[in-house]
């Protein structure tokens, strides 16, 4: 299944009552990443009081994890709402951490959500995205003489060669789109000595 995911990074500035909120919005396909993207953002801005962030990862309909920090914030203004604007999108494998500058008006809690929300909102509307489409892990056992075929059929739907290990016969790992499994067996059907297919979503 394909779902829309952020094609490139950006990041939009919000302001008010002289507080500064700059939403940094990013691919991140698992926490490591999103915290590598973390990292940068306070590398980029040491001295702000406030990195707060929220993560979506997987398909947006029924993520593999999600997850947010308020970073000093009074408790709930900052990482829900952010995250909350997340769940509305319906991208995946996405980031937004909003960096805040102080601006010397306290706002109180429903100003610091209603804040938030508005930068991370404005992030989401100028990020472009494109279709991430999920890969499955497909092994294939084959003669030899039948490797550059496999490889050809491979690039043709889509997909990637991960190895081939050499013994009495060919193992090649690949990994293919769901909708050319069935049809990528059926192609090979007449050569594979063995095939093993991943558990697939429905």
């Amino acid at each position: 299944m394909s779902y829309p995911v952020p094609a490139q990074q950006v990041e939009s500035l919000y302001e008010i009552k002289k507080s500064k909120f700059i939403a940094f919005a990013a691919f991140a396909d698992s926490r490591e990443a999103a915290m590598a993207h973390l990292a940068n953002v306070k590398q980029q801005y040491p001295d702000a009081r406030h990195h707060c962030w929220a993560y979506l990862l997987g398909n947006p309909h029924s993520p593999s994890s999600a997850a947010m920090a308020d970073d000093g914030e009074p408790s709930g203004t900052a990482g829900k709402p952010i995250l909350n604007v997340l769940q509305h999108k319906g991208v995946g494998d996405v980031i937004i951490i909003v960096t805040r500058y102080f601006g010397g008006i306290k706002l109180g809690a429903g100003g610091l959500v209603r804040a938030y929300s508005a930068s991370a909102q404005q992030a989401m509307e100028q990020l472009p995205t494109r279709e991430e489409v999920r890969l499955y892990d497909v092994c294939i056992e084959i003669d030899f003489k039948h490797e550059q075929f496999i490889r050809h059929l491979c690039e043709q739907y889509s997909g990637k060669i991960l190895s081939c290990d050499y013994a009495q016969h060919v193992t090649v790992n690949v990994q293919l789109p769901n909708q050319a499994i069935d049809e990528f067996k059926e192609k090979t059907a007449a050569m594979a000595i063995a095939f093993a297919l991943p558990d697939r979503e429905a």
